[in-house]
C-alpha cells in the first residue's frame, strides 16, 4: 500500500493588507475598533495529497499562491485554516540561502543548517566532503558567504539540501540562479532521488522541466486549485487559464488605450514592485505604462516565442529637445539582459514642449527563456551635448515568461536540427 507523504487538507490562507504601518500596529496591539485592513486570500481550501516517492510539480501565475503553499508545507507560515500533515525529514529550498548567516563562512553554514536540521557536529561531518563536492565552489567555502555570487550561494544552500538525507525534498524555483551544467547535476540528483524512492515537490516555471520530471502536477489560479493530473494535462489547462484570464480582461483593457482616458491606469493591470528606484530631474515624468500580450491584453505574464510591447505614456513638465525612452530587462541577479531605447532604433523623436504626451511603444517577440525578469524604464536626452536623466524606474515590475522548451542560457537562438 502506497504510504502518503504529505496531506494537505482545506487549506486557505487569508493576509491581512494594512495600508499605514500604524494601522498594522494598531490592530496587532487592540486598539482600533474599526477594521483597519484588507483581506487578500492567497490559498482558498487547498486538498493535496502526495506519495512517497512521487515527484509533483506546482505551476501557476505570479500570485497563484505556489510559494504560499510550499511554505504552509514546511511550517514556514501557517494557515488560516485547514490541516497539513507530513511524514518524514523535509529539506527545503524556498528561498536563495534562507537561513544562512551572512558572516559566517561557507563552511559554518553547513554546520548551521545541519543543527536546524536535528544533525550532530559529528553527523554533519561525515556528510560535509559530499555537501562540498556537490558545490564545488573550491576556497570560496572558507570565507564569508556575503562574498559570494549568487550562483555560488545556490550552490552551497541546495549541496546541503540534497546532502543531508532528507525523505521529503522541496524547492521553490531555486534552480533558476544556476548555470546549465549544475542545473543538469540537480536533475540528475532528483532522478537518484527518485530512485530511492523520496518525495519531491518543485515549483518552476520551466514548464519542460515539470513535463520531464514530475509524475504529477498541480495548477494554481488565484490561490484555487485548479486542477492536478499528469504533467501535460496541466501545462495544457495551464495555457488554457491564460486565455480565460486574457477572454475575461479584453474589453476592460481595450478601454484602457485611449489617450484621452484618465481614470484606470494601465499599470494597475501590473505586478508592480514596491521598492522601485525612482529618479531624474522630472522635466519628463512617466505616467503610465504597461506590458502587453499577443492578444492586446495587460499582463506580467509572456508566452515564450509570441510578440509582446512595452508601452510607456510620458508627460513632458518642461520642454525637452531631443528626448530618448527606453526600456531594460535583468534577471533576479539584478544582470542586464537586454533592452534598447529609441536612439538605439534610429527613431527621430521631434522636440517636446511643455505640457506635451508622448506614447512610446516596444514591440518584439520573446526570445527570452521561461522564468522571472525585472523591466525597467527611462526618459533621458542630451542638453548641449551633455547627458540628462529626466525620469527612471528601475526594477518598476515583474515579467513572467512561460515556455515550453528552454534551451541553454537566457535566449533561445531557434537552431533547427538536422540529422544525416
Amino acid at each position: 500500500m502506497e504510504q502518503t507523504a504529505i496531506r494537505v487538507t482545506q487549506v486557505s490562507k487569508i493576509y491581512k493588507l494594512y495600508d499605514t504601518p500604524s494601522a498594522r500596529l494598531k490592530d496587532a496591539l487592540g486598539f482600533s475598533r474599526k477594521k483597519n485592513y484588507r483581506e487578500h486570500q492567497a490559498l482558498k481550501e487547498i486538498n493535496l495529497e502526495i506519495k512517497k516517492g512521487e515527484t509533483i510539480g506546482i505551476i501557476g501565475t505570479n500570485g497563484s499562491g505556489k510559494s504560499t503553499l510550499l511554505k504552509i508545507i514546511t511550517g514556514v507560515i501557517g494557515p488560516t485554516s485547514g490541516e497539513v500533515e507530513v511524514k518524514g525529514r523535509i529539506s527545503a529550498l524556498l528561498e536563495l540561502g534562507a537561513g544562512f548567516n551572512m558572516e559566517y563562512t561557507g563552511i559554518e553554514n553547513v554546520h548551521l543548517q545541519g543543527a536546524m536540521m536535528g544533525f550532530s557536529r559529528e553527523e554533519i561531518e561525515q556528510k560535509m566532503q559530499a555537501i562540498l563536492s556537490f558545490a564545488d565552489i573550491g576556497d570560496f567555502v572558507n570565507q564569508p558567504v556575503k562574498t559570494y555570487s549568487s550562483g555560488m550561494f545556490m550552490r552551497l544552500a541546495f549541496a546541503v539540501a540534497i546532502n543531508i538525507d532528507p525523505e521529503i525534498l522541496i524547492v521553490d524555483e531555486a534552480l533558476s540562479v544556476g548555470d546549465v551544467f549544475f542545473q543538469a547535476k540537480c536533475y540528475r540528483k532528483f532522478e537518484e532521488f527518485k530512485a530511492l524512492g523520496k518525495t519531491i515537490l518543485f515549483v518552476s516555471h520551466d514548464l519542460s522541466s515539470i513535463t520531464k520530471y514530475c509524475d504529477r502536477a498541480v495548477l494554481l489560479n488565484r490561490g484555487v486549485k485548479v486542477m492536478e493530473g499528469t504533467p501535460k494535462e496541466a501545462v495544457d489547462r495551464f495555457k488554457m487559464v491564460l486565455v480565460e484570464q486574457e477572454e475575461a480582461q479584453r474589453k476592460e483593457n481595450t478601454s484602457l488605450w485611449s489617450p484621452k482616458n484618465t481614470g484606470v491606469k494601465w499599470r494597475d493591470s501590473l505586478s508592480i514592485n514596491p521598492e522601485t528606484l525612482e529618479y531624474g530631474d522630472k522635466k519628463a515624468e512617466i505616467l503610465d505604462f504597461a506590458i502587453v500580450d499577443k492578444t492586446g491584453k495587460i499582463s506580467n505574464v509572456i508566452e515564450k516565442g509570441t510578440k509582446c510591447t512595452i508601452k510607456m505614456k510620458v508627460l513632458f513638465h518642461e520642454a525637452v529637445a531631443e528626448p530618448i525612452f527606453a526600456f531594460t530587462l535583468k534577471n533576479l541577479m539584478g544582470i542586464e539582459l537586454t533592452g534598447t531605447n529609441t536612439m538605439l532604433e534610429d527613431q527621430i523623436i521631434e522636440p517636446k514642449k511643455k505640457g506635451d504626451v508622448q506614447i512610446i511603444s516596444f514591440t518584439q517577440e520573446m526570445k527570452l527563456q521561461g522564468g522571472e525578469y525585472l523591466l525597467s524604464l527611462g526618459c533621458t536626452g542630451y542638453e548641449k551635448e551633455t547627458f540628462q536623466v529626466h525620469h527612471r524606474l528601475y526594477d518598476v515590475c515583474s515579467l513572467n515568461v512561460i515556455s515550453a522548451k528552454n534551451t541553454v542560457g537566457y535566449f533561445d537562438m531557434e537552431s533547427t536540427v538536422e540529422i544525416e
